[in-house]
């Protein structure tokens, strides 16, 4: 069946008893994405669930994950997707090399973002390097739909945090990615303190780690990096704030651009605030 074009085209609710009917129903099998944080939010991933796994040829694996979702009570948003992407790996873990990869593909290339986000949280496994790990979750830092290139960072940063210098030094190649996704990556996956994850200390006391990311990324042409950048300083400057003003006075002497100075004001506004 065709989906409609108006729906393709929706500009999304803003609260989710405003969600269509059709809309939620659509989301929920799979078959379309969602085009805003209030439907991300909204896909009942217990439903999506019983609707995406049995075409993956999982059918008798989906009831071991229906019933860790219903025993923890997780319907929806990332506890939701987190939950989700590991019992996938669980459930194919004895499967053939190949059955895997077709099953992680399946996902990472699926018409919903929600599936798109199990993914991300898929193909875990310690023995893979930190290389490795990045190499898997580029695609989904490059995806063109905002709630996949989020999870992605989220679903690695803890082994980004494990290793700082490390990761600071693999992410500066993609800070010189032309894809602005990618660029935007390499910081967002590191913020000292980031949003609905675990701070890394280690950065919130020594932000000058990732100086070669920053500097690379202080006059970006992309709002998109721009706003990563400045929201990284932000951060920073709640523990190291001399060293933010500092770096910003540097920045505002060698690199007088509007680009530069738009990341200098979000990056202080903590800062003056403070004031």
């Amino acid at each position: 069946m065709v989906v409609k074009v108006d729906i393709l085209n929706r500009k999304g609710a803003r609260k989710a008893s405003d969600i269509p009917n059709d809309v939620l129903t659509l989301l929920n099998q799979g078959r379309i994405e969602s085009v805003n944080l209030t439907e991300w939010q909204a896909v009942n991933h217990i439903t999506l669930v019983k609707n995406v796994l049995p075409s993956m040829g999982l059918e008798e694996e989906l009831e071991i994950i229906l019933t860790e979702l219903e025993k923890q009570k997780v319907e929806t948003g990332m506890k939701a997707i987190r939950l989700i992407g590991g019992l996938l790996d669980k459930v194919i873990v004895d499967k053939s090399t190949a059955e895997k990869e077709v099953v992680i593909k399946i996902c990472s290339q699926h018409v919903s973002d929600s599936v798109r986000c199990w993914a991300a949280f898929m193909n875990k496994n310690n023995d893979h390097s930190l290389e490795a790990k990045l190499l898997y979750i580029r695609s989904f830092a490059a995806d063109h739909h905002f709630g996949v290139r989020e999870i992605a960072w989220m679903s690695i940063r803890e082994d980004l945090s494990e290793n700082v210098e490390k990761s600071v030094d693999l992410l500066t190649e993609w800070a010189k990615s032309e894809d602005e996704n990618i660029r935007r990556f390499s910081l967002e996956s590191i913020r000292p303190r980031g949003v609905w994850t675990k701070h890394i200390e280690r950065l919130k006391e020594e932000p000058q780690i990732v100086l070669p990311i920053l500097n690379l990324l202080k006059s970006d042409s992309s709002k998109y990096v721009q706003d990563s950048v400045g929201n990284w300083l932000n951060d920073a400057s709640k523990t190291q704030p001399e060293w933010v003003i500092n770096l910003c006075d540097e920045w505002q002497k060698d690199s007088p651009t509007k680009a530069t100075e738009r990341i200098i004001k979000k990056a202080q506004r903590t800062i003056v605030k403070g004031k």
